[in-house]
């Protein structure tokens, strides 16, 4: 097979970082193996996520999003990668709109670009049922309590289109993040692993967050995660409707008004460079 050069933007979302490639006006064939070299941080680009911009058929959306992790698994969300989507495409002349509705494997997204160049985006109806999310247990709770080895574990789950356990910590700074995050990610009752958030409530309207991601590890910043751990601050009575979320890379702003509406994320989206890259 002959080596392609090919065009990427090197995008972040409060230092989430990503490889965004346009699907549209080059012909592009990623597999795992791939991925993995392209993420490599002293061999590769170095990215968490990388990010393809592909057609979307239907009437519905504009695009279709799709992204994949560092270990070169494709996932069905990510917050902080749609936040750059939408600066992407638009800067790169692909829409004109400020208001765009894309198509993620987990279902459709509204991305919009606000005055002050933050982007806002409908991140849809938390999923809480076990078998949405997927977790297998028999009902929902509020709390879900997990052995781990001699240990057990005290979460809630939640789905924002892919699966995260929330666990409330008195300091994310002291909290055992690396290892209590990878014991989780694996665990065989989330059968797609799982994204592991743990939260720190401040008052009611600010909490912090250190996110495990799944194929990746600790992240500086993970928009869903941001997302599940105001829903979950939410259903056990902590937090109030809107929530600052200060992350390791920065700040989100999350609204949510409760069970069966949509979660809003605010929040910004750097353009870091443009390069190409052979393969």
């Amino acid at each position: 097979m002959l080596a392609q050069s090919i065009r990427f933007t090197k995008m972040h979302g409060l230092g989430n970082d990503f490889a965004v490639f346009d699907a549209i006006n080059q012909p592009l064939d990623f597999n795992e193996q791939l991925v993995r070299q392209l993420a490599d941080r002293h061999e590769g680009i170095g990215f968490d996520q990388l990010l393809l911009v592909e057609p979307h058929a239907g009437d519905d959306a504009d695009f279709r999003y799709r992204i994949f992790n560092a270990d070169g698994s494709e996932v069905e969300h990510c917050g902080n990668g749609a936040r750059c989507f939408a600066r992407f495409v638009y800067e790169q002349g692909l829409t004109q709109k400020t208001r765009i509705p894309v198509m993620t494997e987990s279902g459709r997204i509204v991305l919009e670009l606000t005055a002050d160049g933050q982007v806002t985006v409908n991140m849809g109806i938390p999923r809480l049922e076990p078998a949405e999310i997927p977790f297998i247990f028999q009902a929902r709770q509020m709390l879900y309590t997990v052995d781990l080895g001699q240990d057990a574990v005290q979460f809630a789950a939640v789905s924002m289109g892919n699966p995260h356990a929330v666990l409330q910590v008195a300091d994310t700074q002291a909290a055992p993040v690396e290892s209590l995050g990878a014991s989780l990610e694996s665990h065989p009752l989330f059968p797609k692993r799982v994204n592991v958030g743990f939260m720190q409530v401040i008052n009611p309207q600010q909490i912090r967050l250190r996110v495990f991601e799944r194929g990746t590890g600790e992240t500086r910043a993970c928009g869903t995660g941001a997302c599940a751990a105001v829903v979950a601050g939410r259903l056990q009575g902590l937090l109030a409707e809107q929530v600052q979320v200060d992350l390791p890379g920065g700040r989100l702003q999350i609204a949510w008004q409760g069970e069966g509406q949509p979660v809003y994320m605010t929040g910004p989206a750097t353009t870091v460079y443009t390069g190409t890259v052979t393969v």
